[in-house]
Protein backbone atom coordinates (compact mmCIF):
# COMPACT_ATOMS: atom_id res chain seq x y z
CA UNK A 1 0.00 0.00 0.00
CA UNK A 2 1.39 3.38 -1.06
CA UNK A 3 0.66 6.50 0.97
CA UNK A 4 1.32 9.78 -0.20
CA UNK A 5 1.78 12.59 2.23
CA UNK A 6 -0.50 15.72 2.86
CA UNK A 7 0.28 18.87 2.00
CA UNK A 8 -0.56 21.64 3.50
CA UNK A 9 -1.13 25.25 1.97
CA UNK A 10 -1.43 28.99 3.11
CA UNK A 11 -3.84 30.67 0.56
CA UNK A 12 -4.29 34.30 1.26
CA UNK A 13 -6.27 34.33 4.51
CA UNK A 14 -7.35 31.61 4.33
CA UNK A 15 -6.14 27.85 5.05
CA UNK A 16 -6.74 25.26 2.69
CA UNK A 17 -5.50 21.89 3.51
CA UNK A 18 -4.88 18.95 1.54
CA UNK A 19 -4.60 15.38 2.11
CA UNK A 20 -4.03 12.49 -0.20
CA UNK A 21 -4.56 8.95 0.25
CA UNK A 22 -3.70 6.50 -2.68
CA UNK A 23 -3.55 2.76 -2.78
CA UNK A 24 -2.91 0.93 -6.16
CA UNK A 25 -5.34 -0.72 -7.87
CA UNK A 26 -3.68 -3.92 -7.69
CA UNK A 27 -3.57 -4.29 -4.29
CA UNK A 28 -6.39 -1.78 -3.17
CA UNK A 29 -7.94 -2.69 0.00
CA UNK A 30 -9.62 -1.86 0.72
CA UNK A 31 -30.46 14.27 7.03
CA UNK A 32 -30.62 11.01 9.35
CA UNK A 33 -33.21 9.31 11.01
CA UNK A 34 -32.94 8.58 14.58
CA UNK A 35 -32.97 4.54 15.00
CA UNK A 36 -34.26 3.24 18.41
CA UNK A 37 -33.77 -0.61 17.47
CA UNK A 38 -30.20 -2.64 18.85
CA UNK A 39 -28.52 -5.57 18.18
CA UNK A 40 -29.60 -6.98 21.15
CA UNK A 41 -32.40 -8.98 18.97
CA UNK A 42 -35.06 -10.68 21.25
CA UNK A 43 -35.20 -14.10 20.34
CA UNK A 44 -39.08 -14.99 21.07
CA UNK A 45 -40.25 -12.21 18.60
CA UNK A 46 -38.05 -13.61 15.86
CA UNK A 47 -38.78 -16.68 13.64
CA UNK A 48 -35.54 -18.51 13.94
CA UNK A 49 -34.41 -19.96 10.24
CA UNK A 50 -32.36 -22.83 9.95
CA UNK A 51 -28.60 -21.59 9.19
CA UNK A 52 -25.73 -23.71 7.62
CA UNK A 53 -23.52 -24.88 10.07
CA UNK A 54 -20.29 -23.84 8.11
CA UNK A 55 -21.43 -20.00 8.10
CA UNK A 56 -22.31 -20.23 11.87
CA UNK A 57 -20.21 -18.98 14.01
CA UNK A 58 -19.55 -21.10 17.09
CA UNK A 59 -18.13 -20.83 20.42
CA UNK A 60 -16.52 -17.71 21.65
CA UNK A 61 -18.47 -15.51 19.26
CA UNK A 62 -21.67 -14.40 21.02
CA UNK A 63 -21.86 -10.85 19.79
CA UNK A 64 -25.59 -10.90 17.92
CA UNK A 65 -23.75 -9.36 14.48
CA UNK A 66 -21.75 -12.18 13.94
CA UNK A 67 -25.50 -14.57 14.13
CA UNK A 68 -26.83 -12.21 11.04
CA UNK A 69 -25.20 -13.82 8.40
CA UNK A 70 -27.39 -16.55 6.19
CA UNK A 71 -30.16 -14.86 7.82
CA UNK A 72 -32.91 -13.00 6.01
CA UNK A 73 -34.15 -9.45 5.50
CA UNK A 74 -37.45 -10.62 6.86
CA UNK A 75 -35.68 -11.52 10.03
CA UNK A 76 -34.30 -8.17 10.00
CA UNK A 77 -36.96 -6.44 9.47
CA UNK A 78 -38.26 -7.72 12.36
CA UNK A 79 -35.56 -7.04 14.75
CA UNK A 80 -34.44 -3.41 13.20
CA UNK A 81 -37.59 -2.36 11.33
CA UNK A 82 -36.42 -0.69 7.93
CA UNK A 83 -33.22 0.43 6.84
CA UNK A 84 -32.35 4.02 7.27
CA UNK A 85 -31.31 3.60 3.01
CA UNK A 86 -30.32 0.92 0.52
CA UNK A 87 -27.34 1.12 -1.19
CA UNK A 88 -26.51 -0.87 -4.44
CA UNK A 89 -22.36 -1.68 -3.76
CA UNK A 90 -20.32 -2.85 -7.25
CA UNK A 91 -20.09 -6.42 -5.63
CA UNK A 92 -23.48 -7.77 -6.32
CA UNK A 93 -25.23 -7.20 -3.08
CA UNK A 94 -26.87 -4.39 -1.50
CA UNK A 95 -26.28 -2.35 1.75
CA UNK A 96 -28.98 -2.20 4.55
CA UNK A 97 -28.14 0.64 6.41
CA UNK A 98 -28.85 1.30 10.00
CA UNK A 99 -27.60 4.14 11.85
CA UNK A 100 -28.62 6.25 15.33
CA UNK A 101 -25.73 8.57 13.80
CA UNK A 102 -23.70 8.93 17.09
CA UNK A 103 -22.99 5.22 18.64
CA UNK A 104 -23.97 2.80 15.84
CA UNK A 105 -23.60 2.84 12.00
CA UNK A 106 -23.80 -0.60 10.52
CA UNK A 107 -24.41 -1.94 6.91
CA UNK A 108 -25.86 -5.28 5.62
CA UNK A 109 -24.83 -6.67 2.57
CA UNK A 110 -28.06 -8.79 1.03
CA UNK A 111 -27.77 -10.85 -1.49
CA UNK A 112 -31.69 -11.78 -2.62
CA UNK A 113 -33.50 -11.97 0.53
CA UNK A 114 -30.32 -13.38 2.38
CA UNK A 115 -27.44 -11.56 4.59
CA UNK A 116 -24.23 -12.24 3.04
CA UNK A 117 -22.05 -9.25 4.64
CA UNK A 118 -21.84 -6.61 7.35
CA UNK A 119 -20.04 -3.73 8.04
CA UNK A 120 -19.90 -2.16 11.62
CA UNK A 121 -18.33 0.79 13.87
CA UNK A 122 -19.70 2.58 16.56
CA UNK A 123 -19.46 1.62 20.72
CA UNK A 124 -23.39 0.88 20.61
CA UNK A 125 -23.05 -2.58 18.35
CA UNK A 126 -22.67 -6.51 19.54
CA UNK A 127 -19.73 -8.43 18.95
CA UNK A 128 -18.57 -10.11 22.23
CA UNK A 129 -16.26 -11.42 23.11
CA UNK A 130 -14.44 -8.25 21.21
CA UNK A 131 -16.02 -4.95 21.44
CA UNK A 132 -14.95 -1.43 19.55
CA UNK A 133 -12.13 0.49 21.24
CA UNK A 134 -10.55 -2.92 22.60
CA UNK A 135 -6.72 -2.65 22.56
CA UNK A 136 -4.90 -4.18 19.63
CA UNK A 137 -3.27 -6.79 22.10
CA UNK A 138 -6.10 -7.83 23.46
CA UNK A 139 -8.12 -8.77 19.95
CA UNK A 140 -4.75 -10.04 18.62
CA UNK A 141 -4.77 -12.49 21.78
CA UNK A 142 -8.46 -13.56 21.57
CA UNK A 143 -8.19 -13.58 17.42
CA UNK A 144 -4.46 -15.33 16.96
CA UNK A 145 -3.55 -12.87 13.56
CA UNK A 146 -1.56 -14.76 10.47
CA UNK A 147 0.31 -13.87 7.53
CA UNK A 148 -2.06 -16.54 5.37
CA UNK A 149 -5.75 -17.24 5.64
CA UNK A 150 -7.26 -20.16 3.28
CA UNK A 151 -10.49 -20.62 1.42
CA UNK A 152 -11.87 -24.14 0.35
CA UNK A 153 -14.60 -24.09 -2.07
CA UNK A 154 -15.33 -27.60 -3.78
CA UNK A 155 -11.93 -28.43 -5.31
CA UNK A 156 -10.43 -25.10 -5.25
CA UNK A 157 -8.01 -23.35 -2.93
CA UNK A 158 -7.94 -19.48 -2.28
CA UNK A 159 -4.81 -18.26 0.52
CA UNK A 160 -4.97 -14.31 1.04
CA UNK A 161 -1.75 -13.18 1.70
CA UNK A 162 -1.59 -10.43 4.20
CA UNK A 163 1.57 -8.02 4.65
CA UNK A 164 2.72 -7.27 7.95
CA UNK A 165 0.64 -3.77 7.52
CA UNK A 166 -2.37 -5.73 6.96
CA UNK A 167 -1.99 -7.28 10.28
CA UNK A 168 -1.26 -4.49 11.85
CA UNK A 169 -4.47 -2.20 10.89
CA UNK A 170 -6.88 -4.57 9.03
CA UNK A 171 -5.92 -8.93 9.99
CA UNK A 172 -8.31 -11.13 8.36
CA UNK A 173 -9.37 -13.88 10.36
CA UNK A 174 -11.35 -17.40 9.82
CA UNK A 175 -14.53 -17.94 12.22
CA UNK A 176 -15.34 -21.14 10.63
CA UNK A 177 -15.35 -22.35 6.56
CA UNK A 178 -17.44 -19.92 5.00
CA UNK A 179 -16.99 -17.00 7.47
CA UNK A 180 -14.25 -14.60 7.65
CA UNK A 181 -14.04 -11.78 9.93
CA UNK A 182 -11.66 -8.47 8.72
CA UNK A 183 -10.96 -6.20 11.80
CA UNK A 184 -9.84 -2.78 11.35
CA UNK A 185 -7.60 -0.56 14.15
CA UNK A 186 -7.03 2.83 14.36
CA UNK A 187 -3.11 2.50 14.44
CA UNK A 188 -2.89 5.98 16.22
CA UNK A 189 -4.47 4.61 19.21
CA UNK A 190 -3.99 0.85 18.99
CA UNK A 191 -7.67 0.29 19.31
CA UNK A 192 -10.45 -1.41 17.48
CA UNK A 193 -12.04 0.89 14.79
CA UNK A 194 -14.78 -1.46 13.05
CA UNK A 195 -15.66 -4.88 11.81
CA UNK A 196 -16.43 -6.62 8.21
CA UNK A 197 -18.14 -9.49 8.69
CA UNK A 198 -18.21 -11.54 5.21
CA UNK A 199 -19.17 -15.26 3.31
CA UNK A 200 -15.99 -16.62 1.45
CA UNK A 201 -17.70 -15.61 -1.99
CA UNK A 202 -17.96 -11.61 -0.67
CA UNK A 203 -14.39 -12.09 0.33
CA UNK A 204 -13.53 -13.41 -2.99
CA UNK A 205 -15.20 -10.95 -4.80
CA UNK A 206 -13.72 -8.14 -2.74
CA UNK A 207 -9.98 -9.46 -2.82
CA UNK A 208 -8.74 -7.11 -0.64
CA UNK A 209 -5.59 -8.50 0.38
CA UNK A 210 -2.78 -10.83 -1.89
CA UNK A 211 -4.55 -14.14 -3.60
CA UNK A 212 -2.80 -17.21 -4.12
CA UNK A 213 -5.42 -19.85 -5.85
CA UNK A 214 -6.23 -22.91 -7.79
CA UNK A 215 -8.88 -22.77 -10.17
CA UNK A 216 -10.88 -19.73 -10.82
CA UNK A 217 -11.74 -16.21 -9.69
CA UNK A 218 -15.04 -14.44 -9.80
CA UNK A 219 -15.44 -11.99 -12.33
CA UNK A 220 -16.96 -7.90 -10.72
CA UNK A 221 -20.45 -7.26 -12.13
CA UNK A 222 -20.55 -5.52 -14.86
CA UNK A 223 -22.44 -2.63 -14.47
CA UNK A 224 -24.19 -0.06 -16.20
CA UNK A 225 -23.53 3.72 -16.03
CA UNK A 226 -26.73 4.08 -14.07
CA UNK A 227 -25.57 1.62 -11.52
CA UNK A 228 -22.45 3.39 -11.14
CA UNK A 229 -24.33 6.52 -10.28
CA UNK A 230 -26.49 4.54 -7.71
CA UNK A 231 -23.28 2.96 -5.96
CA UNK A 232 -21.54 6.38 -5.87
CA UNK A 233 -24.20 8.44 -4.13
CA UNK A 234 -24.61 5.18 -1.81
CA UNK A 235 -20.79 5.49 -0.58
CA UNK A 236 -20.73 9.56 -0.82
CA UNK A 237 -23.59 8.92 2.00
CA UNK A 238 -22.02 5.91 3.61
CA UNK A 239 -18.69 8.17 4.15
CA UNK A 240 -20.97 11.26 5.58
CA UNK A 241 -22.36 8.93 7.90
CA UNK A 242 -19.21 7.17 8.58
CA UNK A 243 -16.93 9.91 9.38
CA UNK A 244 -20.07 11.36 12.03
CA UNK A 245 -20.41 8.36 13.95
CA UNK A 246 -16.49 8.21 14.26
CA UNK A 247 -16.14 11.69 15.17
CA UNK A 248 -18.80 11.18 17.55
CA UNK A 249 -16.27 8.44 19.28
CA UNK A 250 -13.82 11.09 19.59
CA UNK A 251 -16.22 13.13 21.01
CA UNK A 252 -16.19 16.25 18.14
CA UNK A 253 -19.32 17.95 16.48
CA UNK A 254 -20.86 16.54 14.08
CA UNK A 255 -20.39 17.48 10.77
CA UNK A 256 -23.84 18.74 8.74
CA UNK A 257 -23.94 17.90 4.69
CA UNK A 258 -23.24 20.57 2.18
CA UNK A 259 -24.80 19.80 -1.71
CA UNK A 260 -22.80 22.32 -3.31
CA UNK A 261 -19.31 21.08 -2.11
CA UNK A 262 -20.29 17.69 -2.56
CA UNK A 263 -20.61 18.63 -6.13
CA UNK A 264 -17.11 19.86 -6.05
CA UNK A 265 -15.94 16.86 -4.30
CA UNK A 266 -17.90 14.29 -7.04
CA UNK A 267 -16.11 16.43 -9.76
CA UNK A 268 -12.92 16.77 -8.77
CA UNK A 269 -13.28 12.58 -7.76
CA UNK A 270 -14.47 12.02 -11.79
CA UNK A 271 -11.86 14.33 -13.09
CA UNK A 272 -9.13 12.25 -11.16
CA UNK A 273 -11.16 9.28 -12.56
CA UNK A 274 -10.98 9.96 -16.29
CA UNK A 275 -7.90 11.60 -16.37
CA UNK A 276 -5.71 9.20 -15.36
CA UNK A 277 -4.63 11.29 -12.15
CA UNK A 278 -4.40 11.49 -8.66
CA UNK A 279 -3.96 15.23 -7.16
CA UNK A 280 -5.32 17.71 -5.08
CA UNK A 281 -4.40 19.90 -8.49
CA UNK A 282 -6.22 19.77 -11.67
CA UNK A 283 -4.80 19.41 -14.64
CA UNK A 284 -5.64 22.85 -15.19
CA UNK A 285 -3.89 24.01 -11.95
CA UNK A 286 -6.81 24.74 -10.14
CA UNK A 287 -6.87 23.49 -6.51
CA UNK A 288 -9.77 23.41 -3.81
CA UNK A 289 -9.69 27.20 -3.14
CA UNK A 290 -10.76 27.46 -6.85
CA UNK A 291 -13.22 24.71 -7.43
CA UNK A 292 -14.97 25.89 -3.95
CA UNK A 293 -15.10 29.75 -5.48
CA UNK A 294 -16.33 28.22 -8.87
CA UNK A 295 -19.38 26.98 -7.12
CA UNK A 296 -19.75 30.28 -5.27
CA UNK A 297 -18.88 28.55 -2.02
CA UNK A 298 -18.44 30.80 1.23
CA UNK A 299 -16.09 29.44 3.77
CA UNK A 300 -13.41 31.17 6.30
CA UNK A 301 -11.74 27.31 6.34
CA UNK A 302 -11.41 24.14 3.81
CA UNK A 303 -9.88 20.63 3.81
CA UNK A 304 -9.39 17.69 1.22
CA UNK A 305 -9.08 14.43 1.27
CA UNK A 306 -9.00 12.46 -1.36
CA UNK A 307 -8.26 8.48 -1.87
CA UNK A 308 -8.32 5.76 -4.92
CA UNK A 309 -8.73 2.45 -5.02
CA UNK A 310 -10.10 0.79 -2.10
CA UNK A 311 -12.51 -1.28 -2.09
CA UNK A 312 -15.63 0.35 -0.96
CA UNK A 313 -16.76 3.83 1.06
CA UNK A 314 -15.94 1.98 4.50
CA UNK A 315 -12.58 0.77 3.68
CA UNK A 316 -12.03 4.74 2.63
CA UNK A 317 -12.45 6.40 5.87
CA UNK A 318 -10.51 3.65 7.77
CA UNK A 319 -7.34 4.70 5.46
CA UNK A 320 -8.03 7.90 6.23
CA UNK A 321 -8.52 7.27 10.30
CA UNK A 322 -5.03 5.66 9.59
CA UNK A 323 -2.97 8.61 7.76
CA UNK A 324 -1.87 11.54 9.79
CA UNK A 325 -2.96 14.08 7.99
CA UNK A 326 -6.20 12.86 7.16
CA UNK A 327 -6.93 11.72 10.44
CA UNK A 328 -6.40 15.69 11.70
CA UNK A 329 -9.14 16.86 8.68
CA UNK A 330 -11.04 13.89 9.55
CA UNK A 331 -11.22 14.86 13.97
CA UNK A 332 -10.50 18.46 12.92
CA UNK A 333 -12.69 20.53 15.77
CA UNK A 334 -13.15 23.55 13.44
CA UNK A 335 -14.99 22.18 10.75
CA UNK A 336 -18.66 22.12 10.34
CA UNK A 337 -19.75 21.16 6.94
CA UNK A 338 -19.04 18.00 5.40
CA UNK A 339 -19.34 17.40 0.98
CA UNK A 340 -18.14 14.35 -0.75
CA UNK A 341 -18.15 12.90 -3.85
CA UNK A 342 -17.25 9.55 -4.92
CA UNK A 343 -16.78 8.60 -8.67
CA UNK A 344 -16.24 4.72 -9.52
CA UNK A 345 -13.26 4.10 -7.12
CA UNK A 346 -11.82 7.64 -6.48
CA UNK A 347 -13.29 9.01 -3.36
CA UNK A 348 -13.22 13.33 -2.34
CA UNK A 349 -14.06 14.55 1.07
CA UNK A 350 -14.17 18.54 1.07
CA UNK A 351 -14.56 19.84 4.78
CA UNK A 352 -15.58 23.61 5.48
CA UNK A 353 -15.74 26.08 8.06
CA UNK A 354 -18.14 28.63 8.22
CA UNK A 355 -18.64 31.57 9.88
CA UNK A 356 -22.65 31.56 10.01
CA UNK A 357 -24.35 27.92 10.68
Amino acid sequence: MRWIKGVVGLIMIVIITFFILEKNQIESREAIDSLNHTLIVKKENVKEKSVPNNIIAKGKYEGELFHWIGRSTDELIQALGEPKRKDLSSYGYTWWVYTNNETQYIQFGVIGEEIHTIYATGGDISISPLAIGDSYESVHQELEFKNEVTYKKGITSYTFLLDDEDVQMRPLVKLSDDLFLQVYFDTFSDQLSSVRIMTGDVLLIQRPYGLRYRGKIPNLPNLTDAKWEEVERGMEQQIFDITNVIRHNFKKNALEWEDRVSEVAFLHSKDMAENNYFSHYSQNGNGLKERLEGRDVYYTAAGENIAAQYVDAPAAVEGWLNSEGHRDALLNDEYTHLGVGVYRLYYTQNYLTKPFN
